[in-house]
């Protein structure tokens, strides 16, 4: 029974808060349960953010995830340092390898370890590093149908951005390709 807690973390300007919301949206196009809760710092870009992101075939008690999710999606160094402890045991970690070097320092978890920043670089937005790292959660989990998440986006986006819709799509799927290759 699918029952997904997950933690989003990075810096501000990241796009931590823009997965989670994605990965929320599209549960609740698929009929699921869904909370999304955000966490900030004090500064809004460059200051710590993150969120936890429950979706689940059972109503939702509590949006709060203490030491119990199931995936953590780690943007930068300091998340890992703050969330690797709140994963389950056997849970996955997903790293951004282009800006940690570090590994995992907990041998139960299974760690993914995902250049993002490099994938995004190469499609030519370096700001698609959430969407790559969105991809390879997708990848992992299958929490959520990866069309589900592109009709989320399109509404959270608007016509406006419009143009952007085919390099996310495609940074997705070079994060789920990284998981396979």
């Amino acid at each position: 029974m699918l029952n997904e807690r997950v933690i989003c973390a990075g810096f501000g300007g990241q796009g931590v808060m823009l997965m989670g919301q994605l990965i929320s949206y599209a549960g609740m196009i698929e009929g699921k349960e869904v909370s999304w809760l955000p966490s900030y710092g004090p500064e809004m870009r460059g200051g710590t953010a993150n969120c936890s992101v429950m979706v689940s075939e059972r109503p939702i008690g509590s949006p709060v995830i203490t030491d119990d999710a199931t995936v953590a999606i780690v943007m930068n160094l300091p998340s890992l340092d703050k969330f690797e402890q709140d994963i389950i045991n056997e849970g996955k970690i997903i790293i951004n390898s282009s800006l940690i070097e570090k590994k995992t320092s907990r041998a139960d978890l299974k760690a993914y370890y995902v250049p993002a920043n490099e994938i995004a670089v190469e499609l030519g937005n370096p700001r698609v590093a959430n969407m790559v790292m969105l991809g390879a959660f997708l990848e992992l989990t299958k929490t959520v149908g990866t069309d589900s998440v592109m009709m989320a986006l399109k509404k959270i986006f608007g016509e406006s951005k419009a143009h952007l819709m085919a390099i996310n799509e495609e940074a997705m799927k070079r994060g789920a390709a990284s998981i396979n290759g």
